[in-house]
């Protein structure tokens, strides 16, 4: 069993730095590892987490550890490695990792089945290829696993649509569905980051120009809202009519991919889906063209399309590949397609992956104490979990709660009094 692979343990002590900055921010992860290191109710349990290997990160790694569980860790995406943090977690934190930024899909692959080879008990996913993988070649695993959790959109789609065809084997917490998860992390975090990548990445003014989002979920609301601050003029592209609804009462134009592609400066992808753009996009999209993604899988451009109508590709800076369509025009994709506010940039604040990542903790706390009961189903935060976490947080910002009278308490309660 190979112990880590990293890029480069000498990069350790940087890495540590960057741990110690993060945590100053994450008061809620905080208290739950005091509580953890008391009690120890991931004692005995064997946990494989595939995540994005941030400074973030690390901090839930160490609160699972302080709790007792043996860690072990791989990235979820080849690209959102901080390899600094990877060596930090293997020589100060002991916990063995298989991460280096810009890995192969092989790599990739491979650094999931050696996570695999510690035999979790429990797992923790960033778009569920864990479980994947375990459900497709590493079956013999699943009587020894108790359960998991998943953080991702995308990861909870798939699990549901495991749950639904009667394949799924172990039940999962969908971390993702927590209100302290999607209504901040999603929204502020990735409104955020996504356009700190992009900007890193390209740096564009954003003040004047046509920014499309395809997709009004919570990321794509985040979004917006950054842009349209920015300055930009902001398009929505939607399938669903609710939601593109509510784009529209929001200020924002919304029309079909294929009308927005000949107006837009950049374009942004948050759909969880694949081939959101595709080469008859392309094709009508004007010169200099960005294209970014932040859904979690690079799938959602359809990059090979977009290799087919190129005469000529080039990159023209890091995380910036440009592709010389035959008509002349240039479409520039940023970081492979792949999630770029981890790819060029570090990814959410840890303000706010404070209250996911606390999520996560109390999630495979809550699957350790309550696993012998749960099916194998996909199931939700329970809310008092939730309500918890968001208490604690408004705590450690100075924010205190107005509390209710015995009088409204009574009146909440009844059905008798009216007008």
């Amino acid at each position: 069993m190979k112990k880590y692979d990293i890029k480069d343990i000498k990069l350790a002590a940087d890495g540590k730095n960057r741990i110690e900055w993060a945590e100053r921010n994450m008061p809620v992860l905080r208290l739950i590892r005091e509580d953890f290191t008391k009690k120890k109710p991931l004692a005995g349990q064997t946990l494989a987490a595939c995540l994005h290997v941030t400074s973030e990160t690390a901090n839930l790694l160490i609160t699972l550890k302080a709790g007792g569980a043996r860690v072990v860790t791989c990235a979820s995406n080849p690209l959102s490695t901080q390899d600094d943090v990877a060596a930090a977690l293997v020589k100060y934190y002991g916990i063995p990792t298989y991460a280096v930024k810009g890995e192969s899909n092989k790599v990739y692959y491979s650094h999931i089945l050696m996570a695999l080879d510690h035999k979790p008990t429990l797992t923790m996913d960033d778009g569920a290829d864990t479980v994947s993988v375990i459900h497709k070649t590493h079956r013999h695993l699943i009587p020894g696993i108790i359960g998991g959790t998943e953080e991702t959109t995308t990861g909870v789609i798939r699990l549901k649509a495991m749950e639904k065809e009667g394949v799924l084997e172990y039940p999962i917490m969908a971390v993702n569905e927590a209100m302290t998860k999607h209504l901040f992390d999603n929204r502020y975090g990735t409104g955020q980051s996504t356009l700190d990548g992009v900007l890193r990445a390209t740096n564009i003014l954003l003040a004047g120009s046509t920014l499309v989002i395809a997709g009004y979920g919570w990321c794509g609301k985040g979004l917006a809202m950054r842009g349209k601050g920015a300055g930009a003029n902001v398009i929505v592209t939607e399938v669903d009519p609710v939601k593109a609804l509510e784009a529209k009462m929001d200020g924002f134009m919304v029309m079909p991919m294929i009308e927005a592609a000949p107006r837009g400066d950049l374009f942004i992808t948050v759909t969880g889906d694949i081939n959101v753009i595709r080469g008859e996009h392309f094709l009508k999209m004007k010169d200099n063209a960005i294209v970014a993604n932040s859904g979690h899988f690079n799938v959602e451009i359809d990059i090979p399309a977009l290799e087919k109508i190129a005469a000529a590709k080039k990159e023209v800076k890091p995380f910036v590949v440009e592709y010389r369509l035959k008509s002349g025009r240039r479409v520039n994709v940023l970081a492979e397609g792949r999630l770029v506010n981890l790819a060029s940039a570090e990814g959410h604040p840890s303000m706010v992956m404070d209250m996911s990542f606390a999520n996560q903790a109390k999630g495979a706390e809550y699957m350790v104490a309550n696993h012998s009961r749960l099916e194998k189903k996909v199931y939700d935060v329970p809310l008092d979990i939730d309500r918890r976490i968001a208490e604690i947080k408004l705590k450690s910002m100075g924010v205190n709660l107005e509390k209710l009278t015995a009088q409204q308490e009574k009146y909440l309660n009844s059905w008798q009094e009216g007008t």
